[in-house]
């Protein structure tokens, strides 16, 4: 576990050791050398914090096939954030500065189900969209460790703010893990391991329930007609103080998602201005 729990940027990586194997996933900021001789190295999706430490790693490393792109290409990775030209500089910037990431990296693309065999261990991918499209967590077994990756249970609350992110691919995803039955759940950010299934559920319940009340909170927002701006502006992810150049496309990202399914659950209605939106009472 990172020294400071895993707190953004840094994260917890995981150590996979097998008997003829030994397996990284995600390995953070933290790192400054591969320090176990690893055999392969799975990144779970593609975001700077979980890249961070793989240039250290002379081995193939694998991600998804649907992140393995954005993986393999900081390019690829930053296009996928949905930012303005602006903000895009500035976030490359930064990424560049805190994470040092070259340009272009090889990645092996796997499919869902894919096991890497290390001998009387097997670890198998377990796909989670919805933070990202190619999202994954990781079984490990005969242990029974569940890695969720960033459904990380902390209460900050699920993330899906990027331009091919899904509300509900990430809800469904909560269902797949909470329906697997491991000793032990281990998060990127913070948690760390969380041991048992009933204490994990818990903690899922309270992450799951923080999703929906964003929707709670825009449908008490709508209560008179509101532009998308002005509901961006009011914010269901980041509180009002934190200034930095992502918020306003994660902010967008998430009313738009949030809204479409209002919507559809005939919930929020177009006001007869077509900008602005409304609660249906």
């Amino acid at each position: 576990m990172a020294d400071n729990l895993g707190a953004v940027p840094y994260g917890n990586s995981v150590v996979v050791h097998g008997s003829d194997g030994v397996l990284v996933v995600d390995p953070s900021l933290a790192l400054d050398h591969d320090p176990v001789g690893a055999d392969a190295v799975l990144i779970s999706h593609a975001h700077e914090d979980h890249i961070a430490g793989l240039k250290y790693f002379d081995t193939p490393a694998y991600a998804h096939h649907l992140d393995a792109p954005a993986v393999a290409s900081t390019e690829v990775m930053v296009s996928q954030y949905g930012l303005a030209p602006p903000e895009r500089r500035v976030v490359e910037q930064f990424i560049d500065s805190q994470f040092a990431l070259p340009p272009t990296r090889e990645v092996g693309p796997l499919p869902n189900g894919h096991a890497f065999d290390l001998g009387d261990r097997t670890a198998t991918l377990i796909h989670l969209p919805g933070h990202t499209p190619g999202h994954c967590g990781l079984l490990v077994e005969p242990d029974g460790f569940l890695y969720l990756a960033d459904i990380d249970l902390t209460s900050f609350g699920p993330m899906y703010g990027d331009r091919d992110s899904s509300v509900d691919d990430f809800l469904t995803s909560m269902d797949v893990v909470d329906a697997i039955d491991a000793r032990w759940y281990g998060t990127f950010h913070q948690k760390g391991v969380v041991e048992g299934r009933p204490e994990f559920q818990v903690r899922l319940r309270a992450y799951r329930d923080k999703l929906l009340s964003r929707e709670t909170r825009l449908l008490e927002f709508l209560g008179e007609p509101r532009s998308l701006a002005e509901i961006v502006d009011h914010r269901l992810v980041y509180r009002a103080h934190v200034r930095a150049p992502y918020v306003e496309a994660v902010e967008e990202r998430t009313a738009t998602l949030h809204l479409e399914r209002l919507i559809a659950a005939g919930q929020v209605a177009v006001h007869p201005d077509p900008t602005r939106y409304r609660r249906v009472d």
